[in-house]
């Protein structure tokens, strides 16, 4: 080939450390090459993760079009980097034999900090972080972006962080892995981690035939079900995936997980096929994943990436989450934390004619100080039809039921037998009940049964409505946040809480958690 072989290449030392071995190869065969440094998105923003960025092949999105434009011949990646699929018009030419696939921790002092219940690990990738919070839960982790080099000054000035995370090809490479290191084998690397790919325009066949020559079949054979699996399970830099293939012995054995983000949930799989007969492996083993509530947890990653538009102030279940529609973003967690207290024996010794029961904290606090047989009530009042069905289930049958605590009132002063009631209740209530009851000489004799913890985060700037379960959600909402807000409310009790704070008040049909998300889907049709 007389004309030159323009080799494009980011311009991080790694990068050019890896285009550097690509140019000495092909002089070797007897090419003349130029490199042709270009700088990427991922190299200019380093104030965020990676996952927060949101583009597909933010280090090869700037290459692909300089290949496009005519401007290089080839483009070389960390495999690794490089989305599922290529844009049209440029294909895979070759795959280098690959270096060590493994993460490295690095160390600041020792690896003592590992036994330890409060440490700091620093890493860029939401794959390393959902990892690491799966095996060490109580760690938590901050963000590190950044060249190689760039990236170990972090960690040596940054005096609380115990280590960081990097790829072992990558530090391998340009020598400047520390002594006080050791690789993560227990923690599967990303899909293709410590390959080299070489891209090529489709059309310029003669040098597709060129970079043919360096390819090296057995990292092209797991690299292609690595990122096949990758593909099957439609991930990429915004999804916790990790997957590794390797042969020995004329056999493939694959390895693949998906986590949430947070790291407490982990789907893993591992097969072996003899060569050639492991076609179907990337397909069988991502389908196991999804089978296995990988689909779910995927959808939930891909909510949680739209940006999040309304916030539950009480944490949703994974099949809670599945019910709102795909363009809305969700966040919760309890913005209310409940302790149950103890209740003296002596309240329940003799048989109680009237019980008043307004939640299901209540019901949890009673069975966690009496056995069932012990709480004899002759007639049992609640308030909201999940307190009444938690209530039949484990306590006995309920007189009567009502969607709120005043409607419930209303009802007890024309129809209750006596005039005396014991309710067990928080230390934070409502004096709708007892006052409307006393006013009409109807006794209450209130069991303190749990505590109520006002315990609200800071929501997201993004975050367009906020829901609500009880007048203590908007009160810990309102002790950290002040935003003018929609509030999608639980019932006509927490509504009357947020307009002392909101404008725009929306309440639920029915007294439920998916009630409220239905709401919620209403409003973002």
């Amino acid at each position: 080939m007389s004309k030159t072989i323009r080799i494009g290449t980011r311009d991080s030392e790694l990068a050019l450390y890896q285009a550097n071995i690509v140019k000495s190869l092909l002089e070797q065969l007897g090419h003349k090459t130029e490199l042709v440094p270009v700088k990427s998105t991922g190299d200019i923003v380093l104030n965020k993760p990676l996952y927060e960025l949101g583009i597909t092949g933010i280090f090869t999105k700037t290459l692909d079009i300089a290949m496009l434009n005519h401007d290089i011949d080839i483009a070389v990646h960390s495999l690794k980097d490089v989305p599922t699929v290529l844009p049209n018009g440029i294909v895979q030419a070759a795959v280098l034999k690959r270096g060590n696939v493994r993460d490295t921790l690095v160390f600041k002092d020792n690896e003592e900090f590992l036994g330890a219940k409060d440490a700091v690990v620093a890493t860029g990738s939401l794959r390393r972080r959902a990892q690491w919070l799966n095996r060490y839960p109580t760690h938590k982790v901050e963000n590190l972006r950044g060249n190689v080099n760039s990236r170990l000054q972090k960690l040596e000035d940054n005096e609380h962080w115990n280590a960081a995370i990097f790829a072992a090809a990558g530090i391998g490479r340009i020598g400047l892995r520390p002594e006080n290191a050791i690789n993560l084998n227990w923690m599967i690397p990303a899909p293709a981690q410590g390959a080299i790919m070489i891209t090529a325009l489709e059309e310029d066949e003669e040098t597709r035939a060129i970079c043919a020559e360096l390819n090296h079949e057995e990292t092209e054979i797991c690299t292609s079900i690595e990122r096949k699996f990758l593909n099957k399970l439609e991930g990429g830099c915004t999804a916790p995936i990790g997957a590794l293939a390797f042969i020995k012995d004329e056999e493939i054995t694959f390895e693949g997980v998906l986590l949430s983000t947070d790291g407490s949930k982990k789907i893993e799989v591992k097969r072996t096929e003899k060569l050639g007969h492991h076609h179907d492996l990337a397909n069988f083993c991502a389908n196991y994943i999804i089978e296995r509530g990988g689909k779910r947890l995927m959808d939930t990653i891909k909510r949680s990436s739209v940006g999040t538009k309304v916030y539950s102030t009480k944490s949703l279940t994974e099949d809670q989450l599945q019910l709102f529609n795909e363009n809305i973003g969700v966040e919760s967690s309890d913005f209310v934390k409940i302790s149950l207290n103890r209740i003296k024996p002596l309240v329940v010794r003799k048989p109680i004619q009237n019980v008043i029961i307004t939640s299901k904290n209540a019901v949890e606090a009673l069975l966690h100080n009496f056995s069932a047989v012990e709480l004899q009530f002759q007639n049992i009042y609640c308030v909201g039809r999940r307190t009444k069905r938690l209530v039949e289930k484990r306590i006995g049958p309920v007189k009567h039921a009502e969607k709120n605590a005043q409607k419930l009132a209303e009802y007890l002063v024309e129809y209750i037998e006596g005039t005396e009631v014991t309710y067990f209740c928080s230390d934070i209530r409502l004096d709708a009940l007892p006052s409307i009851l006393e006013e009409n000489n109807i006794s209450v004799n209130e069991i303190e049964a749990y505590q109520t913890k006002l315990d609200a985060v800071k929501i997201p700037d993004s975050t367009e409505g906020v829901m609500f379960y009880s007048p203590s959600t908007v009160q810990s909402y309102r002790q950290e946040n002040n935003a003018e807000l929609i509030a999608f409310c639980i019932g006509e009790t927490t509504a009357k809480e947020a307009k002392k704070h909101f404008k725009d008040i929306r309440i639920a049909k029915v007294p439920t958690v998916e009630s409220v998300i239905e709401l919620v889907n209403e409003h973002y049709i």
